[in-house]
């Protein structure tokens, strides 16, 4: 996958607000395979997973929940000292700088990025870049927390949406 910046055009946004994965409740977090990687994409399921004593390969946060400001894990990354990397994405997006970000996290352990916008659509690019069997742990505004577990179907589905992008001019 390059890092080239999409946009999702207003004709295909419909199709953005479907969920990938299933329902996962709180208590479930403990008794994910602990042996396979696992992602957390937003603030609210990154502050749930530290404090079920779960530390994902990589959280992806912006520091807002429901369009509202949500420091409770940006406070937490910071006390603890946590490195981060910050990377700009606009509401819509998938740009260059987030995918290359998942990228070089993927290699490392124990990631934090921190996105200076909105990581609501994250998750395509970490089905599509994680090893098979990841776990990828996502909010859904209003419902809870969502898992999609990467396999050869998923990541059809994650490319089907990003083919629906459209490349922006850098």
């Amino acid at each position: 996958m390059e890092p080239v910046s999409k946009k999702v055009p207003e004709k295909s946004r419909e199709f953005f607000k479907e969920p990938l994965g299933r329902d996962l409740k709180e208590e479930e977090l403990t008794v994910i395979d602990r042996r396979s990687k696992m992602i957390t994409v937003g603030d609210v399921v990154s502050l749930t997973a530290v404090k079920y004593g779960v530390t994902p390969d990589l959280s992806i946060y912006d520091g807002m929940t429901e369009r509202r400001e949500m420091t409770e894990f940006a406070s937490l990354v910071k006390e603890k000292g946590w490195k981060e990397t910050v990377v700009k994405n606009e509401a819509g997006m998938i740009t260059a700088g987030l995918i290359t970000a998942i990228k070089n996290a993927l290699n490392g352990k124990n990631e934090i990025i921190r996105v200076d916008g909105e990581e609501d659509l994250a998750t395509i690019p970490c089905i599509l870049l994680s090893p098979e069997g990841t776990n990828i742990i996502y909010g859904w505004p209003g419902k809870g927390m969502m898992l999609v577990v990467t396999d050869e179907k998923i990541r059809k589905k994650a490319q089907t949406l990003m083919e629906m992008t459209e490349e922006l001019e850098e």
